[in-house]
């Protein structure tokens, strides 16, 4: 057993790895910081959409914003757009789920807020759906998906596709990334 866990570390390290090495990743990594940081400076808010996993991970760096992240500061407006079950439900059973965040962002986003998508496959219907009505709003597209950055890729104005087609192993990386975007837009917000 120990050593199918040694594997799995291992895997996760060459993921990271393969990050690390992507120096077009993170280029693009600093630039959706920087892009964020001039949006909330501008009264603009950051939305994050995902499923499953990805729906906890979207949860988790949307909370990083409107909470903290290193330091004691004000809330930053950032919200994650599966949090009302109600919503979510009613929609899903109304309409359909391909829906659930296209309705919600043509409500409530405006132009040059922030939608990021978390979607390992990058071909997630409902996140690609509100990509296509974020865009007709004038709102930035963040996509993190894997290797190929999936359908999301021709959607997303910044694409964070971690070199990896392993679902875990890609959402290790999508935490990690999302973490340094926090921490680089607390720093450059808040100097």
């Amino acid at each position: 057993m120990q050593d199918k866990i040694k594997r799995i570390v291992s895997e996760s390290i060459a993921v990271k790895t393969a990050v690390l090495q992507d120096e077009a990743l993170l280029k693009t990594t600093d630039d959706i910081a920087a892009a964020m940081v001039a949006a909330l400076k501008n009264g603009n808010h950051i939305y994050f959409c995902g499923n499953g996993g990805s729906a906890a991970d979207a949860q988790h760096l949307a909370a990083e914003f409107s909470g903290r992240f290193y330091k004691d500061r004000e809330a930053l407006p950032a919200e994650a757009l599966h949090c009302n079950t109600s919503y979510l439900t009613a929609v899903a059973n109304d309409y359909s789920y391909d829906v659930i965040y296209a309705r919600l962002i043509q409500g409530i986003g405006k132009k040059g807020d922030f939608l990021v998508g978390l979607s390992t496959s990058g071909n997630s219907i409902n996140i690609m759906k509100a990509f296509e009505v974020a865009r007709a709003k004038g709102i930035v597209t963040v996509g993190f998906t894997g290797e190929t950055g999936g359908k999301m890729k021709e959607l997303s104005d910044y694409l964070i596709n971690v070199p990896s087609k392993n679902t875990p192993r890609i959402q290790e990386s999508h935490i990690m990334l999302g973490h340094i975007v926090c921490e680089l837009v607390e720093e450059q917000y808040f100097g």
